[in-house]
Protein backbone atom coordinates (compact mmCIF):
# COMPACT_ATOMS: atom_id res chain seq x y z
CA UNK A 1 0.00 0.00 0.00
CA UNK A 2 2.83 2.49 1.08
CA UNK A 3 4.26 1.87 -2.55
CA UNK A 4 1.25 2.68 -4.66
CA UNK A 5 1.02 5.65 -1.73
CA UNK A 6 4.20 7.44 -2.95
CA UNK A 7 3.98 5.99 -6.51
CA UNK A 8 0.84 8.28 -6.83
CA UNK A 9 2.53 10.92 -5.25
CA UNK A 10 5.39 11.33 -6.65
CA UNK A 11 3.77 11.19 -10.51
CA UNK A 12 1.36 13.70 -9.32
CA UNK A 13 4.10 16.39 -8.03
CA UNK A 14 6.23 15.37 -11.27
CA UNK A 15 2.98 16.36 -13.62
CA UNK A 16 2.31 19.58 -11.33
CA UNK A 17 5.96 20.19 -11.71
CA UNK A 18 5.99 20.12 -15.58
CA UNK A 19 3.23 23.21 -15.34
CA UNK A 20 4.77 25.03 -12.99
CA UNK A 21 8.03 25.42 -15.20
CA UNK A 22 6.63 25.51 -18.70
CA UNK A 23 4.86 28.73 -17.06
CA UNK A 24 7.94 29.74 -15.50
CA UNK A 25 8.02 31.89 -19.62
CA UNK A 26 4.60 32.61 -19.56
CA UNK A 27 2.87 36.30 -17.78
CA UNK A 28 2.25 35.27 -14.13
CA UNK A 29 -0.78 37.39 -13.48
CA UNK A 30 -1.19 36.84 -9.35
CA UNK A 31 -4.44 37.56 -7.42
CA UNK A 32 -4.84 37.62 -4.05
CA UNK A 33 -6.28 35.48 -1.03
CA UNK A 34 -5.22 38.24 1.21
CA UNK A 35 -3.30 41.35 1.03
CA UNK A 36 0.05 39.87 0.25
CA UNK A 37 -1.21 36.11 0.35
CA UNK A 38 -0.67 35.60 -3.67
CA UNK A 39 -2.64 32.60 -6.03
CA UNK A 40 -1.72 32.22 -8.93
CA UNK A 41 -3.86 30.12 -12.27
CA UNK A 42 -0.54 27.79 -12.24
CA UNK A 43 -1.52 27.00 -8.46
CA UNK A 44 -5.25 25.81 -9.37
CA UNK A 45 -3.79 24.00 -12.13
CA UNK A 46 -1.61 22.13 -10.29
CA UNK A 47 -4.14 21.34 -7.53
CA UNK A 48 -6.59 19.86 -9.54
CA UNK A 49 -4.27 17.48 -11.70
CA UNK A 50 -2.75 16.44 -8.38
CA UNK A 51 -6.00 15.74 -6.99
CA UNK A 52 -7.45 14.11 -9.68
CA UNK A 53 -4.33 11.44 -9.74
CA UNK A 54 -5.34 10.75 -6.46
CA UNK A 55 -8.82 10.46 -6.89
CA UNK A 56 -8.25 8.33 -9.92
CA UNK A 57 -6.22 5.70 -7.63
CA UNK A 58 -7.93 5.95 -4.20
CA UNK A 59 -11.24 7.60 -4.83
CA UNK A 60 -12.24 6.91 -1.35
CA UNK A 61 -9.64 9.24 0.06
CA UNK A 62 -9.64 12.42 2.20
CA UNK A 63 -7.91 15.35 0.55
CA UNK A 64 -6.81 18.78 1.77
CA UNK A 65 -5.95 21.00 -0.40
CA UNK A 66 -4.34 24.75 -0.09
CA UNK A 67 -6.44 26.39 -2.74
CA UNK A 68 -9.79 24.44 -2.61
CA UNK A 69 -9.89 23.57 0.86
CA UNK A 70 -11.29 19.39 2.51
CA UNK A 71 -12.64 16.78 0.34
CA UNK A 72 -13.84 14.66 3.42
CA UNK A 73 -14.73 10.84 3.30
CA UNK A 74 -14.38 8.16 6.13
CA UNK A 75 -11.32 6.97 5.26
CA UNK A 76 -8.52 6.51 7.13
CA UNK A 77 -5.85 8.20 4.46
CA UNK A 78 -5.81 12.37 4.14
CA UNK A 79 -3.65 13.41 1.44
CA UNK A 80 -2.61 17.19 2.18
CA UNK A 81 -1.27 19.42 -0.87
CA UNK A 82 0.50 22.39 -1.56
CA UNK A 83 0.27 22.50 -5.31
CA UNK A 84 2.94 25.31 -5.39
CA UNK A 85 4.73 26.11 -1.94
CA UNK A 86 6.40 29.37 -2.42
CA UNK A 87 4.14 31.25 -4.38
CA UNK A 88 5.32 34.24 -4.33
CA UNK A 89 9.02 33.30 -5.26
CA UNK A 90 7.29 31.69 -8.52
CA UNK A 91 5.37 35.06 -9.77
CA UNK A 92 8.57 36.90 -8.90
CA UNK A 93 10.84 34.23 -10.35
CA UNK A 94 13.12 33.56 -7.24
CA UNK A 95 14.26 30.01 -6.94
CA UNK A 96 13.28 28.69 -4.63
CA UNK A 97 8.86 27.00 -4.86
CA UNK A 98 8.37 23.50 -4.79
CA UNK A 99 5.11 20.77 -4.93
CA UNK A 100 4.74 19.42 -1.47
CA UNK A 101 2.28 16.58 -1.12
CA UNK A 102 1.73 14.22 2.31
CA UNK A 103 -0.55 11.28 3.13
CA UNK A 104 -2.10 10.86 6.50
CA UNK A 105 -2.93 7.74 8.30
CA UNK A 106 -4.72 7.82 11.01
CA UNK A 107 -3.71 11.25 11.75
CA UNK A 108 0.11 10.06 11.12
CA UNK A 109 2.30 11.05 8.20
CA UNK A 110 2.58 7.92 5.84
CA UNK A 111 4.41 9.60 2.97
CA UNK A 112 5.84 12.99 2.06
CA UNK A 113 7.24 14.10 -1.20
CA UNK A 114 8.57 17.50 -2.24
CA UNK A 115 10.08 18.59 -5.61
CA UNK A 116 11.85 21.11 -4.97
CA UNK A 117 11.87 23.78 -7.70
CA UNK A 118 13.39 25.09 -10.22
CA UNK A 119 16.10 22.33 -9.60
CA UNK A 120 14.25 19.65 -10.01
CA UNK A 121 15.12 18.01 -6.75
CA UNK A 122 13.22 15.45 -5.59
CA UNK A 123 12.79 14.61 -1.86
CA UNK A 124 10.27 11.38 -0.78
CA UNK A 125 9.85 9.22 2.50
CA UNK A 126 7.39 6.49 3.52
CA UNK A 127 7.03 6.06 7.44
CA UNK A 128 9.66 3.57 8.73
CA UNK A 129 11.46 3.67 5.57
CA UNK A 130 14.09 6.56 5.20
CA UNK A 131 14.18 9.60 3.32
CA UNK A 132 15.56 9.66 -0.02
CA UNK A 133 16.33 12.93 -2.48
CA UNK A 134 16.60 11.92 -5.73
CA UNK A 135 16.52 8.56 -5.09
CA UNK A 136 19.89 8.65 -2.76
CA UNK A 137 19.47 8.57 1.28
CA UNK A 138 19.78 11.45 2.96
CA UNK A 139 20.65 12.55 6.44
CA UNK A 140 20.42 15.53 8.42
CA UNK A 141 23.77 17.18 9.82
CA UNK A 142 26.19 16.57 12.05
CA UNK A 143 26.67 19.76 13.76
CA UNK A 144 25.92 20.16 17.47
CA UNK A 145 26.81 23.81 18.29
CA UNK A 146 24.50 26.37 17.29
CA UNK A 147 27.50 28.94 16.80
CA UNK A 148 28.54 27.04 13.44
CA UNK A 149 24.78 26.54 12.31
CA UNK A 150 23.06 27.81 9.89
CA UNK A 151 19.47 28.10 10.11
CA UNK A 152 16.14 29.08 7.71
CA UNK A 153 12.83 30.70 9.01
CA UNK A 154 9.83 31.85 7.67
CA UNK A 155 7.82 35.29 7.91
CA UNK A 156 3.37 35.21 7.42
CA UNK A 157 1.69 37.14 6.06
CA UNK A 158 -0.18 38.68 8.86
CA UNK A 159 2.21 41.67 10.60
CA UNK A 160 1.05 41.12 14.09
CA UNK A 161 2.41 39.84 17.55
CA UNK A 162 3.50 36.66 15.72
CA UNK A 163 5.38 38.23 13.38
CA UNK A 164 7.05 40.46 16.07
CA UNK A 165 8.01 37.78 18.01
CA UNK A 166 9.71 35.90 14.66
CA UNK A 167 12.01 39.34 14.19
CA UNK A 168 13.12 39.08 17.75
CA UNK A 169 14.30 35.23 17.13
CA UNK A 170 15.68 36.08 13.70
CA UNK A 171 17.83 38.96 15.52
CA UNK A 172 18.85 36.85 18.20
CA UNK A 173 19.88 33.98 15.76
CA UNK A 174 21.09 35.87 13.23
CA UNK A 175 23.71 37.32 16.05
CA UNK A 176 24.76 33.94 17.63
CA UNK A 177 25.05 31.29 14.37
CA UNK A 178 26.68 31.57 11.40
CA UNK A 179 23.54 33.05 9.33
CA UNK A 180 19.56 32.62 9.21
CA UNK A 181 18.01 32.39 5.38
CA UNK A 182 14.56 33.45 4.70
CA UNK A 183 13.33 31.33 1.26
CA UNK A 184 9.83 31.38 1.63
CA UNK A 185 8.94 28.02 0.71
CA UNK A 186 8.34 26.20 4.33
CA UNK A 187 8.74 22.32 2.71
CA UNK A 188 11.62 23.05 0.74
CA UNK A 189 12.87 24.35 3.76
CA UNK A 190 12.42 21.05 6.03
CA UNK A 191 13.96 19.55 2.98
CA UNK A 192 16.90 21.61 3.38
CA UNK A 193 17.57 20.35 7.11
CA UNK A 194 16.40 16.75 6.39
CA UNK A 195 19.33 16.99 3.95
CA UNK A 196 21.84 18.72 5.82
CA UNK A 197 21.93 21.72 4.01
CA UNK A 198 20.67 24.04 6.74
CA UNK A 199 21.16 22.85 10.98
CA UNK A 200 17.23 24.12 11.91
CA UNK A 201 14.14 26.02 10.96
CA UNK A 202 11.48 27.42 12.72
CA UNK A 203 8.35 29.28 11.45
CA UNK A 204 4.99 30.81 12.94
CA UNK A 205 1.58 30.98 10.99
CA UNK A 206 2.08 27.17 9.65
CA UNK A 207 -0.89 25.35 7.77
CA UNK A 208 -1.21 21.65 7.31
CA UNK A 209 -0.37 22.00 3.84
CA UNK A 210 2.99 23.62 4.68
CA UNK A 211 4.34 20.88 6.90
CA UNK A 212 2.59 17.64 6.15
CA UNK A 213 4.97 16.00 3.69
CA UNK A 214 8.16 17.65 4.84
CA UNK A 215 7.86 16.65 8.53
CA UNK A 216 7.87 12.93 7.79
CA UNK A 217 11.28 13.78 5.12
CA UNK A 218 13.18 15.52 8.25
CA UNK A 219 11.90 12.81 11.09
CA UNK A 220 13.26 9.92 8.48
CA UNK A 221 16.42 11.55 7.95
CA UNK A 222 16.94 11.85 11.96
CA UNK A 223 15.59 15.34 12.70
CA UNK A 224 13.84 16.51 15.64
CA UNK A 225 10.22 18.11 15.14
CA UNK A 226 8.64 20.24 18.19
CA UNK A 227 6.65 23.20 18.35
CA UNK A 228 8.79 25.83 19.45
CA UNK A 229 7.72 25.11 23.23
CA UNK A 230 9.27 21.94 23.11
CA UNK A 231 5.90 20.10 22.91
CA UNK A 232 4.82 17.07 20.60
CA UNK A 233 4.07 18.91 17.36
CA UNK A 234 1.02 17.99 14.60
CA UNK A 235 0.43 19.17 11.41
CA UNK A 236 -2.33 21.27 12.62
CA UNK A 237 0.20 23.02 14.58
CA UNK A 238 0.72 26.69 14.09
CA UNK A 239 4.58 26.93 14.55
CA UNK A 240 7.00 24.60 14.21
CA UNK A 241 10.92 23.89 15.45
CA UNK A 242 12.53 21.54 12.81
CA UNK A 243 16.39 21.00 13.58
CA UNK A 244 18.70 17.90 13.05
CA UNK A 245 18.05 17.21 16.44
CA UNK A 246 21.97 18.22 17.89
CA UNK A 247 20.76 22.03 17.83
CA UNK A 248 17.57 21.48 19.09
CA UNK A 249 17.76 21.89 22.90
CA UNK A 250 20.30 24.84 22.13
CA UNK A 251 17.58 26.41 19.85
CA UNK A 252 15.08 26.01 22.42
CA UNK A 253 16.46 28.43 25.29
CA UNK A 254 15.65 31.00 22.61
CA UNK A 255 12.41 30.20 21.50
CA UNK A 256 10.74 29.64 24.64
CA UNK A 257 11.43 32.75 26.33
CA UNK A 258 10.15 34.39 23.19
CA UNK A 259 6.72 32.86 23.20
CA UNK A 260 6.18 33.74 26.88
CA UNK A 261 7.39 37.40 26.24
CA UNK A 262 4.56 37.76 23.32
CA UNK A 263 2.34 35.32 25.02
CA UNK A 264 2.27 33.54 22.25
CA UNK A 265 2.57 29.73 23.52
CA UNK A 266 -0.22 26.94 22.16
CA UNK A 267 -0.82 29.51 19.67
Amino acid sequence: MNQDLLNTAKSAAQEAGKIILSALDQPRIPDFKGRTDLVTETDRRCEEVIISYIKKKFPDHAVLAEESGAYDSASEYEWVIDPLDGTTNFVHGYSSFGVSIGCMKNGHPEIGVVLELPSRRFFTAVSGAGAFADGNPIHVSNNSKLNTSLLVTGFGYDHGKKWEANMALFKTFTDITQGVRRLGAAAVDLCHVACGMADGFWEFDLHPWDTAAGILILSEAGGTITQMDGKAFNIYNKQVLATNGKIHNAMLVHTRPVLDTFNLRDV
